[in-house]
């Protein structure tokens, strides 16, 4: 996974539900992203420090 990769999140976490979509935007070392989640109509949910055994690749970025 890397930057702007569309990605879900697999459990809940940091008040963020499983099932979840966001974009990542910075990786930290491979172990943790820094991902923007959204909500069904686009809006941002917050922006989540995760670990990256907590995310799945939904779509790769093809920039």
């Amino acid at each position: 996974m890397k930057e702007l990769d569309v990605v879900k999140i697999t459990q809940d976490y940091e008040n963020i539900p499983s099932g979840t979509e966001g974009t990542i935007v910075c990786e930290y070392d491979g172990k943790a992203f820094e991902v923007e989640f959204f909500d069904t109509n686009g809006d941002t949910l917050d922006v989540v420090t995760t670990p990256a055994e907590l995310l799945e690749l939904v779509e790769e970025y093809q920039g």
